[in-house]
């Protein structure tokens, strides 16, 4: 590391810490909407975030009205910024999470999964608050095991991962010593949970929002190899902008590991159309240059 990039990595995590600690002094129903409001006003279009939420949606839903485009450029950043300070709101969070309903059609094969011993992956996406499901997992005996990646500035990544395993995750760092440890957490009955929304360059070339998206099988790939649930579940945010509901979808059948993940996206890009404005359109989901290529 230089001593440059050493400076520039302090002051941002410093930049950052400053802003979380003057946003714990609001109350949590103040605190949430406000640091949605400072990304969704300030830090979006600095960063390019609303540009990007734009092309996305000029990608994968051309027709939508140029006001509904306007709107949701400004909308999903404040989701964002919403999702940030929840994590860093830990036993807040935890405590409204656990009180958070589960709905849908898969609540009893996920709670009798629970009750037997069998494995569970919960397939989910950043959609929400992504870490809502697990919270309110967490606090029905559930303890969903997840990867992280290390954060490029290593004075952010402390607090980051800490502030993960506040919400009731079990957390490894991506890498084989961690895949090693999830493995065994989920053969011991636990759960795994898996984002799979993200652009993956060795993924399959399934489809999301009718478009070419490079996704990962490793879900599908565990619920074959363990006889595990694969089961999609989200937490949607409600109208108030501070609550959720769990919805837990049915649970995807056993097939070719291309097949039960294309079902998956499809899941995911359904309650997406429903909350459009809840899904990260931030995110590189699509990269049609890498395919053209």
């Amino acid at each position: 590391m230089s001593r440059r990039q050493d400076i520039q990595w302090r002051l941002e995590d410093g930049a950052f810490r400053a802003m979380l600690w003057a946003l714990s002094r609001l109350p949590y129903a103040r605190r949430v909407p406000m640091m949605g409001w400072v990304m969704s006003r300030i830090v979006a279009p600095v960063a390019g975030y609303s540009k990007r939420v734009r092309e996305n949606l000029a990608y994968a839903c051309p027709d939508l009205p140029a006001a509904q485009v306007k709107q949701l450029a400004r909308d999903v950043p404040d989701n964002v910024g919403r999702t940030l300070i929840e994590m860093y709101s830990g036993p807040d969070f935890a405590a409204r999470m656990a009180a958070a309903p589960l709905q849908g059609p898969g609540v009893d094969a996920l709670l009798d999964a629970r009750d037997t011993g069998r494995p569970i992956v919960v397939v989910t996406g950043h959609f929400g608050n992504y870490l809502a499901p697990r919270a309110a997992l967490a606090a029905r005996g559930i303890a969903v095991g997840g990867l992280y990646n290390p954060m490029k500035n290593p004075y952010f990544n402390g607090h980051y991962v800490a502030a993960m395993q506040a919400t009731g995750e079990t957390m490894f760092p991506r890498g084989r010593q961690g895949y090693a440890r999830l493995l065994r957490h989920l053969k011991s009955g636990g759960a795994a949970g898996i984002l799979i929304d993200q652009y993956m360059h060795r993924g399959a070339p399934l489809q999301f929002f009718g478009r070419p998206a490079r996704t990962a099988l490793s879900a599908a790939d565990l619920a074959l190899k363990y006889d595990a649930l694969l089961i999609p579940i989200y937490g949607i945010r409600q109208p108030d902008g501070l609550s959720f509901v769990m919805r837990v979808e049915a649970p995807i059948p056993p097939g070719t590991p291309e097949e039960m993940t294309q079902a998956a996206n499809d899941s995911l890009e359904a309650l997406t159309r429903e909350h459009m404005a809840q899904w990260f359109w931030i995110h590189r989901r699509w990269k049609p240059e890498r395919e053209a290529a």
